[in-house]
């Protein structure tokens, strides 16, 4: 256990807010107080030590995901993250999206280019481009069909923009009567009714799908993602029209 101006240190490398993650090589690292830091924040030591070892730009010491662990200066993006390396979670399909909303939160406060108004225009730029790229990470790993496509891409599978030819013609026929329902109906109990017919649908297209990817059956993935896109269009469209009707 070290010290550092008045901050509780679990291993050598250290990070003081305005960069918002700390890190260690074997443990957590847990920090309160401190000039310009968070209230808290705690994070493991698969944020950081996992990333790839270069150089700080200013310096030429080792850097960490965002800021340098030795000048602390923030750095560029690191081109080969990924979005669950960018956001310190696991790489699953059943994510806490509310612990994932808190590190999205923590590292834009920390990111964020207001607290690089007066910095140079390479900590300016590296602010923005590392606060761009974690809105991107957080609105993909936010929702389940853009989290699906991404884990998907990440394993070799790219998906074409149209899912008709995936989707069975008694699939295709089931939806086609949902939606005829939906745009008959101005009965707000009816329209919340289908509501939650599709919600439990797509429950359980979440619970399929995220064993079909941990098993490693890319091409059972596909075919309930193609089913979750056509749900998650109807749940748009039900969370509309109960909007209009009120």
């Amino acid at each position: 256990m070290q010290t550092l101006n008045g901050v509780r240190v679990l291993c050598g490398l250290h990070r003081c807010v305005p960069c918002v993650l700390k890190v260690c090589s074997g443990g957590n690292v847990s920090l309160r107080g401190g000039v310009g830091c968070s209230p808290h924040i705690s994070t493991s030591s698969r944020d950081l030590c996992s990333s790839p070892h270069t150089r700080c730009w200013r310096c030429g010491s080792s850097r960490l995901m965002f800021f340098c662990s030795s000048c602390e200066v923030i750095q560029p993006p690191y081109e080969s993250a990924t979005y669950f390396e960018l956001l310190n979670c696991d790489q699953t399909f059943a994510l806490d999206t509310q612990k994932l909303q808190q590190r999205y939160l923590e590292l834009q406060k920390s990111l964020h280019p207001d607290n690089f108004s007066l910095k140079s225009l390479a900590e300016q730029r590296y602010s923005e481009l590392q606060s761009a790229l974690v809105n991107k990470a957080y609105r993909t790993l936010q929702k389940p069909v853009a989290r699906a496509v991404y884990m998907l891409r990440l394993r070799g599978v790219h998906l074409e923009e149209a899912t008709d030819s995936m989707a069975s013609p008694a699939f295709l026929l089931e939806v086609m009567k949902v939606n005829e329902k939906l745009s008959e109906t101005q009965d707000h109990e009816e329209v919340a009714s289908i509501g939650q017919s599709v919600r439990e649908a797509l429950k359980d297209l979440n619970e399929q799908i995220n064993a079909s990817l941990n098993k490693g059956d890319l091409q059972s993935a596909k075919e309930l993602l193609a089913r979750m896109k056509y749900f998650s269009n109807l749940e748009e469209k039900i969370k509309n029209k109960l909007t209009e009707s009120l």
